[in-house]
């Protein structure tokens, strides 16, 4: 049997005791505290003479947080050593850096010595070998013939994908930093860049001064190039990342700046070019966006987005992004009430579009708030103030379509106060109903209106709605759930809409979000007035397999055209609800229990012909994430849409093996027969390196883009720049 023997007081006392005692002049309270007990358990433990302890068998030690395992430990009390055989592990406190080796010879807290055949382990990541390890003071390792490598090194003799090999290695464990000595970086053991200095961060370090993965990228519109990251710590809160881009037709300098504040954070990306691209030789950008939280549950939010020409952003692919919005809001939301206020710039970099006549100022302000009454009457009230108004540059009062650069230059502002009363019921045989009754106030102010629209305007809306649900739920003896819903509602709005121009609610979706709704405009510049009806249908299946399906349909029934105050519907021809009749809204839903989800809607008129019609197909597990969509929108020139948008769009990852991957994404216009862009990728990565190689193709060109193709290479060596979170990606000495 073992014999474990946990000698806590002989240790203190004859292994770390104190080489002297405290002065008599010294008092108690002033007296420094005696260090923790050592704890000893071995096999066997003696005394070898009056000087020496001897520790055989299992032997593991603990002494202030850092842990020894070895076969013997022998202490000389005279030379306050340790003789130590191995194998040998010494574990530092927090677990994230390990010490092994044959043989050692240390100072009784293991702090200064030498370890013979050694090798570090650090956050089982990076492995540093020697043939000696010298330990200084607790604080640094001096590897001597040194070979650093993330790389499962395996006893095949094989040496790793791999490593950098220096005449001496010093590691800093305070400062958590790696020094090298005539440092070679060798793949496959062939030697490829020599440094005479190198220093690296060790991977228990999160955040560290130096250079980050570089990538190698071909453009045919920038050229050949390089980037180059380096990270700034500048420090525990924020940081600076400038990274150079040198190509053969571009010299670009990117940035990026965050720092974290006690109450929120900011973060700063941009750039700045001289190319050889447009006509412009100096090019920059500046993206920006922070949350900070204010007292009183306040949240104060800022975005900006700017940009120096129209095509910079897409020539160096930094956003896809063809209209720019810069947004200062501050909102609190609460049980019971919620504010918002915002002020946001516009810019649009689209073709054809000018941003004198386009409303690039607009502010909002919202107020709700939520009071349940305690009266007989019950339910609860809802007070509601809206506040909107948009600028245009541009002062012209001529009257037009905004992407005409001699259009109008209206400027609009609008109030709208609401008071609603809801009130729900649960009726006989289940049935839910709910009432709403409310009245709205709206007043405009228009300035350079030209002829189509009043300067000053003002309407008071009534309106009522009654609603009932009947909610009908059935479990099948396989365990199946059918939950079948059918829902009608009854609803009247009074008034008429005023005589000022739509600029709110010029783009209209119909779907299961508003088809109960009493108006399905997007803003109070436009109401559905009159009396309707909306009736829907929704059935959900739930399985026992991990199935889920669903199906809704829905439509809305008037008595009258709704009529835009300048003449015609007020609805587009595409959006579905220009006529009395809306179009058929259809749309379901189909989920597995692999991952695949099948989601589809649809508007269809009475011919059953598509108005519009989305579908999106997915499959995410654990080896792949694969989403194709189909869009459908009928040409509408109201809509700026002058011919009919068939587009298909498909995007691909999956692991086709244990260490390689494969990304794949496509974008085709139907209607015109042209494939928009198209990008391809493969990925190898294990737990020493990320490889990664992308080629992409955009296609599209007018008359301020051409097409481009670009090919990325990058390469990071995991451990130093980045870590192995996915475990999945190491190897095994057995493959």
């Amino acid at each position: 049997m073992r014999i474990r023997i946990i000698i806590s007081c002989l240790v203190a006392v004859l292994l770390l005791s104190a080489p002297a005692a405290l002065a008599q002049s010294e008092t108690l309270e002033t007296a420094p505290q005696p260090p923790s007990p050592a704890i000893l358990v071995a096999d066997d433990v003696y005394l070898d003479g009056s000087e020496q302890l001897v520790a055989t068998g299992n032997v593991e030690a603990l002494y202030n947080g850092r842990r020894l395992y070895a076969s013997e430990v022998v202490y000389d009390r005279t030379q306050e050593r340790l003789i130590i055989k191995g194998p040998i592990r010494i574990e530092e406190a927090d677990g994230r850096f390990f010490v092994l080796a044959n043989s050692a010879a240390l100072d009784r807290d293991l702090n200064n010595g030498i370890l013979r055949g050694a090798r570090i382990v650090m956050d089982d990541q990076i492995q540093l070998a020697a043939n000696e390890i010298a330990r200084v003071n607790g604080r640094y390792n001096q590897l001597y013939k040194a070979a650093v490598t993330s790389c499962r090194v395996c006893e095949t003799g094989r040496p790793p994908l791999w490593q950098i090999r220096a005449r001496r290695v010093v590691h800093d464990q305070q400062e958590r930093q790696l020094y090298f000595d005539d440092a070679q970086l060798r793949v496959l053991d062939t030697p490829i860049l020599y440094l005479p200095r190198l220093r690296l961060p060790d991977p228990t370090l999160e955040r560290a001064t130096g250079f980050l993965v570089p990538s190698i990228r071909n453009s045919s519109l920038l050229g050949f190039g390089v980037r180059v990251p380096y990270f700034i710590k500048i420090g525990d809160n924020k940081d600076l990342t400038l990274t150079p881009y040198l190509a053969t037709q571009t010299r670009t300098l990117e940035w990026r700046y965050r720092q974290a504040f006690a109450n929120g954070n900011i973060e700063f990306n941009g750039a700045f070019s001289n190319d050889d691209v447009g006509p412009d030789e100096n090019r920059a950008y500046v993206f920006a966006n922070g949350t900070f939280q204010l007292p009183r549950d306040f949240v104060l939010r800022f975005d900006i987005e700017a940009t120096s020409d129209d095509t910079y952003l897409l020539d160096y692919d930094f956003s896809q992004k063809d209209r720019l919005d810069s947004e200062l809001e501050i909102e609190r939301a609460r049980r019971d009430e919620y504010i918002r206020g915002a002020i946001t710039v516009f810019q649009s970099l689209r073709d054809g579009e000018s941003n004198e006549t386009l409303p690039t100022g607009v502010i909002n302000a919202e107020y709700e708030r939520r009071i349940p009454v305690n009266y007989s009457v019950g339910g609860e009230v809802r007070l509601g103030f809206e506040g909107h108004g948009h600028f245009r540059n541009s002062g012209l009062n001529i009257d037009g379509p905004d992407f005409d650069p001699f259009a109008d230059g209206r400027d609009v502002a609008r109030m709208t106060f609401s008071a609603e009363w809801h009130r729900a019921w649960t009726l006989p045989a289940g049935v839910l109903a709910e009432v709403e009754l409310g009245l709205s106030a709206d007043f405009f102010r228009i300035q350079d209106v030209g002829i189509t629209s009043s300067s000053d305007a003002s309407e008071l809306t009534p309106e009522a709605a009654v609603q009932l649900r009947w909610p009908l739920l059935k479990t099948t003896q396989a365990g199946s759930t059918h939950i079948i819903e059918p829902v009608l509602q009854v609803a009247w709005v009074g008034g008429s809409n005023p005589f000022v121009p739509n600029d709110e609610s010029t783009l209209i979706e119909f779907d299961e979000g508003n088809l109960f709704a009493t108006s399905r405009f997007t803003a109070p510049d436009r109401r559905e007035r009159g009396l309707s009806a909306a009736y829907g249908l929704s059935w959900t299946r739930y399985g026992v397999d991990g199935w889920q399906t669903s199906l809704a349909v829905g439509q809305v029934i008037r008595d009258e055209l709704q009529v835009d105050p300048a003449g015609g519907t007020a609805f587009t021809n595409s959006s579905g609800l220009q006529d009395r009749y809306s179009d058929l809204l259809v749309a379901g839903q189909i989920k597995t229990d692999n991952g695949l989800t099948l989601t589809a809607r649809g508007l269809f008129d009475d011919d059953l012909s598509t108005t519009k019609a989305e579908a999106r197909a997915s499959l995410i597990n654990k080896v792949a994430s694969i989403g194709a969509t189909y869009i459908w929108l009928r040409e509408d020139p109201a809509e700026d849409r002058p011919g009919n948008v068939s587009e298909w769009a498909f995007d691909a990852n999956y692991r086709i093996s244990k260490h390689w991957s494969g990304q794949a994404d496509w974008r085709f216009d139907v209607a015109s027969d042209e494939t928009v862009s198209a990008g391809l990728g493969i990925t190898y990565a294990n737990e020493c390196v990320d490889v990664t190689l992308s080629a992409s193709r955009r296609f599209t060109s007018s008359t301020i883009l051409e097409p481009t193709t670009d090919i990325n290479l990058t390469v990071g060596l995991r451990g130093f720049t980045t870590k192995t979170r996915d475990k999945s990606y190491v190897r095994t000495c057995e493959n």
